[in-house]
């Protein structure tokens, strides 16, 4: 009696045959799903480069024309490139309106309101956010309060406080009122809130004092908040241009957006010392962003936590 043996090549054939449909049935629902994703990336890919083209282009035609000499500005036809590159328009900004003390000001202006809006607001932001007191949920409402008003209505205000304190026309009258901002607070806040509550224990319980975690723990974990506010604050103030004004009287102490209104005559304008003005007032803008960019928002809260 004999038995019947199986050839095992007959068996992986066997096997091997429903697999190969498989196999192509799942090739071709693989491409039709990457066709799909591709028709659905196109569109908005699309969309976002015609907005980058909108946005982009009258940037670079203003860049361009600030290479350009006044006579070539309203030529027709028009062009994009300049026919004759020329930095004179670079060169009479900053030598014949005093750019250099404008730029300084607001260099100064910007830099210090940068650092005391980081300081108050990291600060009012923890206490509002680890903090429970009735005192300063009133004074949480309060700040909330002034983000309803428009600017406008607190410029009058404002300019007479600051009048009465003896800032008037001086660099201080332009500080002190611009270090504390509802969104500088707000923004902290949210941060605080986000950070738990046992990592403070833990810190009170190994004997360390309220200060000492303020600074050595909150801190150092909300840098990339402080530098995403000190980014904001320092394009705020470099901006800024209608409290300066009302505030400043004295030319050799102009910001930079005062002194480029300022080349602006009555009658004629000189539009390539106006463009080259205006190009260089935004290049500090720019590097500041292309140097930070890669810290903006990036908070690890559980960094000092254990699982």
């Amino acid at each position: 009696m004999t038995a019947s043996v199986a050839d095992p090549r007959i068996d992986r054939a066997a096997d091997a045959r429903p697999t190969q449909p498989r196999a192509d049935r799942s090739r071709r629902r693989g491409g039709k799903n990457g066709a799909r994703q591709l028709g659905r990336a196109i569109a908005p890919t699309t969309l976002l480069w015609v907005l980058a083209f909108a946005y982009g282009f009258p940037l670079l035609w203003f860049v361009l024309s600030s290479f350009k000499p006044a006579g070539d500005l309203f030529s027709f036809p028009l062009s994009l490139l300049p026919k004759s590159w020329t930095v004179q328009g670079y060169i009479d900004a900053w030598n014949s309106f005093n750019f250099y003390e404008f730029f300084g000001n607001t260099f100064l202006v910007a830099i210090v309101t940068t650092i005391l809006t980081v300081v108050a607001s990291c600060c009012t932001g923890y206490a509002l956010a680890k903090y429970d007191n009735l005192w300063l949920k009133i004074f949480f409402v309060c700040i909330l309060a002034t983000t309803m008003l428009p600017t406008e209505v607190m410029l009058a205000p404002t300019f007479l406080v600051v009048r009465d304190l003896g800032m008037y026309n001086s660099l201080a009258g332009i500080i002190v009122p611009s270090i504390l901002t509802a969104t500088g607070v707000l923004m902290f806040r949210a941060f605080f809130l986000t950070v738990p509550d046992e990592l403070v224990e833990a810190a009170r319980i190994d004997g360390a004092r309220e200060l000492s975690i303020f600074f050595r723990i909150m801190v150092p974990i909300s840098r990339p908040i402080m530098l995403t506010l000190a980014i904001f604050s320092f394009q705020w103030r470099w901006n800024d241009y209608i409290w300066p004004l009302l505030v400043l009287n004295d030319p050799s102490k102009f910001t930079l957006q005062i002194g480029i209104q300022s080349i602006v005559g009555a009658q004629n304008i000189n539009w390539s010392v106006l463009l080259g003005a205006s190009v260089i007032s935004i290049v500090p803008l720019v590097l500041l962003y292309l140097v930070f960019q890669k810290y903006v928002m990036n908070a690890n809260i559980n960094a000092g936590l254990k699982d």
